[in-house]
């Protein structure tokens, strides 16, 4: 932000609960969800101290306290400590104080996510490089991967489900495995899976498309249309994966996922053409999320659905395809709206969906377009704290102007990670 008349400069040491400062950092160097606001606390005071920083932009005319104060305030310490004790809080201060806390919170674990995300996307890749010639040792590590992921999962009583950026370009494969992978297992979970289903239903996710190994990439990675001989080769890698599955001696019900992932309900999926209960019910679990997941990544641009568009894909058009119960709860862990989608609120304003609570899904939380707001500070506004405001419906990117687009980052991958709480600690 550019500094504005009237702005002076204060040493942190002289801070005071009521200045409305401005932090001239990235959004990834502190911890606020703000970059400018005021000092409500003295606790911010220390976090802001502890920034490294000697000094730090300040608007008089936007805080509760005059230039001059601060500056006696400063030279005077009984004055200073004064300043910084909590002033009593009214009811609109208080409760914008909780907001801070809650965004702040947000930002924490979006930032822990994220990192996880990237160790995951890791180790998923080097998967790929081990699976050829150390088959056993590749499965041990995607066993420890996948019980760390249920075990994450297990351990809470709420799952979110978040939007992540995507830093990995080009490694769509990865992203796609792991996608497929948090998605099966929380809709696994949601079904009430027992802990032996679950890890059937995360080896398998993780491992669906190992059969695409012996594939040449300008058919699996084609983003046109594939000739009848291609298409014929490209619906072998399920029966390719039971090679490959073999030598890592994986159970019986994971290769049963490798080979019958695209097995549809009605007897119109390959390789075999099952129906209903002659696909093992992981099968049908991890079928409806590799569905949703090539629907919303495609490889060819022009292809790609928001998730809105392919939930109501799915539900709508290709519902007789999938089992009923599966794919009801899917749509009822992600919500109408998963995250990824652009909405149109009830107050007119246009937004992003970045996460959804699995027992909350009609209240997700939103990052809103507001183009006088840097995007690094946009806001992000939880449904369920403000229930006067709601979605109003989905909007398609390409109706949007660029601006909103890229702000929004809409056109990018939807990658998934999730995070777990405690029920009690939501307010």
């Amino acid at each position: 932000m550019q500094p504005s008349q009237g702005d002076l400069f204060a040493d942190v040491a002289d801070l005071q609960v009521g200045m409305y400062i401005h932090l001239d950092l990235s959004w990834l160097e502190h911890p606020f969800p703000q970059s400018s606001f005021k000092l409500r606390t003295a606790e911010q005071i220390a976090t802001v101290r502890g920034l490294r920083l000697t000094r730090v932009r300040w608007s008089p005319h936007l805080s509760d306290i005059a230039a001059s104060s601060a500056e006696a305030a400063a030279a005077d310490p009984v004055a200073l400590a004064e300043a910084a004790a909590p002033p009593v809080a009214d009811p609109a201060a208080l409760a914008a104080a909780q907001e801070e806390e809650a965004a702040e919170r947000e930002r924490r674990t979006m930032r822990e996510c994220q990192k996880a995300l990237a160790e995951a996307v890791r180790k998923v890749k080097g998967f790929s490089k081990t699976l050829h010639a150390q088959p056993i040792e590749t499965r041990e590590q995607a066993s420890a991967l996948v019980d760390q992921l249920m075990q994450d999962m297990l351990a809470e009583a709420e799952l979110t489900i978040r939007l992540m950026s995507d830093p990995f370009g080009g490694e769509t494969a990865y992203h796609h495995a792991l996608n497929v992978t948090l998605l099966s297992l929380m809709l696994a979970r949601a079904m009430k899976a027992p802990p032996a289903a679950l890890r059937a239903v995360g080896l398998g996710a993780l491992f669906h498309d190992i059969g695409k190994f012996g594939i040449p990439d300008r058919i699996t990675r084609a983003t046109g249309p594939l000739s009848r001989p291609e298409m014929a080769l490209l619906q072998t890698h399920p029966a390719k994966g039971i090679e490959l599955a073999q030598k890592m001696e994986l159970p019986p019900e994971v290769v049963q996922i490798i080979t019958q992932h695209h097995e549809m309900v009605d007897g119109s999926g390959y390789p075999k053409k099952l129906k209903g209960s002659e696909i093992s019910l992981p099968a049908r679990i991890v079928a409806v999320v590799n569905a949703y997941d090539n629907l919303c990544n495609a490889l060819n641009p022009q292809a790609v659905m928001t998730p809105h568009e392919a939930l109501a894909m799915l539900y709508g058009r290709r519902r007789g395809q999938f089992d009923e119960k599966v794919l009801s709860t899917f749509v009822r862990c992600l919500g109408v709206y998963p995250p990824g989608s652009a909405v149109r609120l009830s107050d007119e304003r246009v937004a992003l969906v970045v996460s959804v609570n699995s027992t909350r899904p009609l209240k997700p939380m939103v990052m809103v377009f507001n183009p006088v707001v840097a995007k690094e500070n946009a806001q992000v506004l939880d449904l369920e704290a403000v229930p006067e405001v709601s979605i109003a419906k989905s909007i398609r990117p390409q109706d949007l102007p660029q601006v909103t687009r890229d702000y929004l980052m809409l056109g990018t991958r939807t990658t998934y990670y999730f995070s777990a709480e405690r029920a009690a600690q939501r307010p």
